[in-house]
C-alpha cells in the first residue's frame, strides 16, 4: 500500500499551462497538503470463464472486451488510487469563498495529479506481471464499454480498495471523489489490444485522458522495465 509524497507526482506531471491560477492550485496543493496519494492492486488468478464472464477472486465480472484475440488469458490486474478528500473539500471551500477560478485550478490539478497516480500504479502492476513471465494487455474502468459501472464495489473489493480508504455511493460512484479503478488482462503472451475505452466517445478528439492514452499506447505495447517494489522518495 504505497503512500506517495505530493512532490513526486507533480514532478511526473507533463507541462501544464503556466499562470497565475495554475502557481497558485500548486501553492494550495503543497502548502495546505492536500494530496494524500495512495495505491493498492492486486494479481488475482482467473478460476473460470464462460461466455464472456470471468470468476476471480470469489467475484464474477462481466467483461468480454478483455477476452484476447490470442494467447491465453490467465489473470486480472485489479488495482485502484486515492489523493483522499483533501483537494476536492478546498475545492468546495474556494467555491464557497467566491473564487471559483482558484477553486477549477486546483480541480484541473488534482485530476492530472491522479492522471500521474494511475499511471504509476499500472506502471507498477505491469512489472509485477511481468517478473511473474505475464503480458498485460488491456484496460477497463467500471462505467466504460464492456465493464458495467455496477461491478465497481466488485472491482473494489479485488483491490483490497477498502485498506486506502475507497467505497462507493449508492450509485457505484467511487469516494473519495479523485480516485480511481482499473481492471487489466494478464496472462500468456498476449497480443496488445485494438480497442480503447475512449473508442466510440464524441469527445475523444478534444479529451486530454483520450490524448494521454494515445501517447502512451506505443511504451504500453512493450514490456515494462522491472521497478523497485517500494514507494518513490
Amino acid at each position: 500500500m504505497p503512500v506517495i509524497p505530493t512532490a513526486t507526482l507533480l514532478r511526473r506531471l507533463p507541462p501544464l499551462p503556466s499562470g497565475a491560477r495554475g502557481e497558485q492550485a500548486r501553492a494550495e496543493l503543497v502548502e495546505h497538503d492536500l494530496a494524500a496519494a495512495a495505491w493498492v492492486y492486486r494479481i488475482v488468478d482467473i478460476e473460470e470463464m464462460a461466455s464472456g464472464w470471468l470468476t476471480v477472486g470469489g467475484e464474477r465480472l462481466y467483461a468480454p472486451r478483455l477476452l484476447p484475440q490470442g494467447g491465453r488469458l490467465t489473470a486480472l490486474g485489479v488495482g485502484a488510487c486515492t489523493l483522499g478528500p483533501r483537494i476536492e473539500q478546498r475545492v468546495r471551500e474556494l467555491f464557497h469563498d467566491r473564487r471559483p477560478a482558484l477553486a477549477l485550478a486546483l480541480n484541473d490539478l488534482g485530476t492530472e495529479l491522479l492522471f500521474a497516480l494511475a499511471r504509476l500504479a499500472q506502471d507498477r502492476l505491469q512489472a509485477q506481471a511481468a517478473a511473474r513471465g505475464l503480458t498485460m494487455s488491456g484496460e477497463l474502468h467500471a462505467g466504460d464499454p464492456g465493464l458495467d459501472l455496477g461491478a465497481q464495489p466488485q472491482v473494489l473489493r479485488l483491490a483490497g480498495a477498502s485498506a486506502i480508504g475507497i467505497g462507493t455511493t449508492s450509485g457505484a460512484q467511487l469516494t473519495p471523489g479523485m480516485s480511481g479503478t482499473s481492471v487489466h488482462g494478464l496472462g500468456i503472451d498476449l497480443p496488445p489490444t485494438t480497442w480503447s475505452r475512449c473508442d466510440g466517445c464524441p469527445s475523444a478528439a478534444q479529451c486530454r485522458a483520450a490524448t494521454r492514452r494515445r501517447a502512451n499506447t506505443a511504451g504500453d505495447a512493450q514490456a515494462s522495465m522491472p521497478l523497485p517494489d517500494r514507494a518513490p522518495a
